[in-house]
């Protein structure tokens, strides 16, 4: 109950320390001024529109699920262990930040299918595609990523998996924001299995975890018949205990072998950016 209190997996990317100088705030294209009146009037509710990348904006629900660290650190792990990829595929896509954030680093050709079966967020994650001109690049599927069948393997998937189960903590009422964080239509051990079906025999398959639950996702992973090769938690502040992890796993093979890579610190004490985290910001086109 108070690690999902705690864990919401809706902290805003990088929050900005009390003493902290704010980057100058970018405006969005013209473009997105109509389909955010249009999107704010179908969804009866206020839509903020806030920057992904140092090129690309996204539409977010104010007061529903938004964009996170864990995405962000995801897409950076999944794109520091795989080489450049012409496809790839994201599980769990919500409004489609991960995916799109993979897609930026991998620098273009890149084609992304992106799956969600929660509709608020499919529909966010179409207008995001639309809004920033992927509609070339980015399939998003609406549906359940249990039941994916396609005929490609890919040779990157990533997704970031709801954290809890529904007996650890108070299921909120808003269905977005419940099914991002909580197991209500399937969980970790779902994600990996459907990598495993869809896998390129020599791909890579990347998420994030609650670190305290580590085990449980391990054991997934070796239960759909994967191996996590490398594994990185990532603490939020200096002196604080981590708070999820980074899993990279392959298909299984004789070579296999856990690297276990140096902690990623978010902050240091005084509130202020790691060198690491400034270097993520820069790699998705963020100055500092």
């Amino acid at each position: 109950m108070l690690l999902a209190r705690r864990l919401s997996k809706s902290e805003p990317f990088l929050p900005s320390a009390p003493d902290e100088k704010r980057p100058e705030l970018r405006s969005a294209p013209p473009r997105f001024a109509t389909l955010h009146a249009q999107l704010e009037r179908e969804l009866g509710e206020a839509v903020t529109v806030d920057g992904l990348t140092g090129a690309w904006f996204i539409f977010q629900r104010a007061h529903g699920h938004r964009h996170s660290i864990d995405d962000v650190l995801t897409a950076h792990y999944a794109l520091k262990v795989s080489p450049r990829v012409t496809t790839h595929l994201d599980l769990g896509a919500g409004i489609g930040t991960v995916g799109l954030l993979v897609a930026w680093g991998m620098g273009g050709g890149t084609r992304l299918t992106a799956i969600e079966a929660q509709t608020t967020s499919h529909r966010l994650l179409v207008a995001n595609v639309n809004a920033n001109a992927l509609t070339e690049h980015v399939c998003p599927l609406l549906g359940d990523l249990r039941e994916l069948t396609l005929d490609e393997r890919f040779p990157l998937i990533t997704g970031s998996p709801p954290y809890f189960p529904v007996s650890a903590g108070i299921v909120p009422q808003d269905s977005q924001k419940a099914h991002a964080r909580f197991e209500l239509r399937g969980d970790v051990s779902d994600y990996a299995r459907t990598a495993a079906r869809l896998l390129d025999p020599e791909g890579w398959f990347v998420f994030c975890f609650p670190t305290p639950q580590k085990q449980r996702a391990l054991e997934a992973v070796a239960a759909a018949g994967l191996c996590v090769v490398r594994v990185r938690d990532v603490i939020p502040r200096v002196g604080l205990a981590p708070l999820f992890s980074l899993f990279a796993c392959r298909h299984l093979s004789p070579a296999s072998s856990l690297v276990v890579d140096e902690p990623l610190i978010v902050r240091m004490a005084d509130g202020a950016l790691s060198t690491t985290m400034l270097e993520v910001r820069r790699g998705f086109g963020f100055g500092v």
